[in-house]
């Protein structure tokens, strides 16, 4: 069994976070932050675990904000000495977040330092829901820092969406100004950033889809590999969506005499089996056509209905009066994130994002 997220931040962190700071700052009462951050710890989830370091920190660090600054990008691995890394940084993200508002500048310039060694993407989000446009003017020179992590951090710490971190209301609702920051990066070298970029954009296209579309359409003309693919995986809710302008970015068209169909290969099936889907689709049109072919599946609510989960299948082009067959099998398995009830519930084959064919089974739980 995988060990629980919690555990990243464990007593021993606490006990070298401790040390760390110790060792740097003779006036640091090591004693009573072991005693706040510790205190019934493990009890704890791990967000819940790291503000408990991080007010263990305020209760424990010197006032004003700049001596404790100081005393933590000492702390920062630096020339090979080891140093406070990884998880251990969420709490002090965290701290800085929380009493370096009025150090503006310094406080950006703390979690830029220490986000190579984990990242100051929560972090920074407090700095752009104060003063949005300050903000953004730092870190829009981060786009050409030389560290990877630096540069992931600028598109990463501004997603109106980001899981697991506050919203920023005022990027939801108007994203423009993160725009210039996705652009710079659009053919950043690391696939790693460019991950971050294509998620940034997925995240505005939940809100504003056309805006997306145009974003897209001006950079997939005559796009690298990379920046293709990048824009692909950004448009990936658009897409599922039937978006015709986010299709057309990729060569996609309403279907014109595509015809298909459906086959399971069983009408009931238990839940934590699989279940075998065959789909032959012929073109009659004279022209050849790009398909893209998805499937949802329409599970079953507690009141009867059922809410649509679109799945990635392939794509293909369809030859003048040709035809394909493809065939992939579905597991319906108990995930955290769904609860299932037995009924009937359908899948649903989109072409192109709009509904081709569709079939039928019943679910039993046992």
């Amino acid at each position: 069994m995988a060990e629980p997220l919690k555990n990243l931040l464990h007593p021993g962190v606490v006990t070298d976070i401790a040390d760390r700071i110790a060792r740097g700052a003779s006036a640091f009462d090591r004693a009573k932050f072991l005693r706040f951050a510790g205190d019934g710890l493990e009890a704890l989830e791990l967000m819940q675990r790291s503000l408990k370091i991080r007010d263990a920190l305020v209760e424990t660090l010197p006032q004003p904000f700049a001596g404790a600054a100081e005393i933590l990008a000492a702390c920062l691995p630096r020339d090979g000495v080891p140093g406070i890394s990884g998880w251990a940084l969420l709490p002090v993200s965290q701290f800085v977040a929380l009493r370096g508002l009025e150090d503006f500048d310094l406080s950006l310039s703390l979690l830029r330092a220490l986000t190579p060694h984990f990242t100051g993407e929560f972090g920074i989000r407090v700095f752009i829901d104060h003063d949005q446009d300050r903000a953004l003017a730092t870190i829009r020179t981060w786009t050409g820092d030389a560290n990877h992590h630096v540069r992931r951090l600028a598109s990463e710490g501004t997603r109106p969406r980001l899981p697991w971190a506050m919203r920023l209301p005022k990027l939801i609702r108007d994203p423009k100004p993160i725009l210039p920051i996705l652009t710079a990066l659009l053919d950043d070298p690391e696939d790693y950033v460019r991950r971050s970029v294509a998620n940034s954009l997925n995240d505005i296209a939940k809100d504003h889809p056309d805006m997306v579309a145009a974003f897209v359409a001006e950079h997939v003309g005559d796009a690298p590999p990379e920046r293709r693919q990048l824009l692909r995986h950004a448009s990936r809710t658009l897409l599922k969506q039937g978006h015709s302008a986010a299709l057309s970015n990729f060569g996609f068209a309403p279907p014109s005499r595509v015809h298909a169909r459906l086959s399971l290969d069983r009408s009931e099936i238990v839940l934590g089996e699989s279940l075998g889907l065959r789909l032959a689709i012929s073109h009659q049109a004279k022209t050849s056509q790009k398909v893209m072919i998805d499937y949802a599946v329409h599970h079953r609510k507690a009141n009867g209905s059922t809410t649509p989960k679109v799945f990635k299948w392939t794509s293909a082009t369809l030859a003048p009066g040709g035809s394909i067959e493809i065939e992939k099998r579905h597991a319906i398995r108990p995930i955290t994130t769904r609860r299932y009830y037995a009924g009937t519930h359908r899948i649903v084959i989109l072409v192109n994002g709009q509904e081709a064919a569709e079939a039928g089974f019943e679910l039993a739980l046992e």
